[in-house]
């Protein structure tokens, strides 16, 4: 019987598209490591192509049904055709949900890889600031090589903020949705506490740097005062030896 073969391809179907729901649409899902996140995505993306390929046996159902409607009598048409209406609304319901699910899913895994390369250009210049500690840790030299050390470390900390904000965003978006929200954390408080600790640091070594300065611009100004004494002394000396001034004649300084 014709309308036993539709109602029974029907039947078919609508498991089908009950059995990806309850696969890929009703089970919760939890995303603890990148790659229970990464295989997310490419499952859904599979479910979705699958649902989509689908399509051509929902058109062969379609193409069925009308037909028998068209050659059958009328007290046949009304149960074949409200379940076959009921059946493209399940399975167009199923292809757009599957598709906006893998898509939400792409774009939380790009956002993963975003914050991992936002921690990772944050992490290269703090490198860059734990190497320039080293470098000023010892300087050695007057006041304009210490000043140079200074103007390198200053100039090294003047960073923008915006990665850091991108980071504290990012890491926002992805554990409020409860996504690889212990990783996240543990990631944020590794990087947050080395970025404080580097800062502090920093101040403390240029307050350092800024003291040396100091003392070495004094000590060059005592240097300096010293050596024009001495300038004149010798210029003094100079002249009471071409005059031939015994030093018994000259003041006690003198002598």
């Amino acid at each position: 019987d014709k309308t036993v073969s539709l109602r029974k391809d029907l039947s078919e179907m609508h498991e089908w598209i009950t059995q990806a729901e309850e696969e890929y649409l009703e089970r919760d899902f939890e995303y603890k490591t990148p790659d229970e996140l990464q295989k997310a995505v490419e499952e859904l993306k599979r479910a979705k192509e699958e649902a989509l390929q689908k399509e051509v046996k929902v058109k062969l159902i379609t193409d069925s049904v009308n037909n028998f409607i068209a050659k059958a009598p009328p007290a046949a048409h009304e149960a074949l055709k409200k379940e076959l209406d009921v059946l493209i609304t399940s399975y167009q319901q199923l292809c757009s949900r599957l598709n906006g699910k893998w898509k939400t899913l792409e774009e939380v895994w790009a956002c993963w890889r975003e914050l991992l390369s936002y921690l990772d250009a944050e992490n290269k210049w703090l490198n860059e600031i734990e190497l320039k500690l080293k470098a000023t840790e010892n300087v050695q030299g007057g006041a304009e090589e210490i000043s140079e050390s200074l103007d390198s470390l200053e100039r090294l900390m003047r960073h923008p903020e915006d990665n850091r904000n991108q980071i504290r965003e990012l890491a926002q978006t992805l554990t409020d949705g409860g996504i690889l929200d212990e990783l996240i954390n543990e990631k944020l408080e590794k990087f947050n506490t080395r970025w404080e600790e580097l800062q502090q640091e920093a101040v403390r070594r240029q307050k350092s740097l800024e003291q040396s300065i100091q003392s070495a611009q004094e000590t060059d100004k005592t240097l300096r005062l010293i050596q024009e004494s001495l300038a004149a002394i010798d210029k003094q000396l100079t002249a009471y030896t071409a005059d031939r001034v015994d030093a018994a004649q000259v003041p006690q300084e003198a002598q």
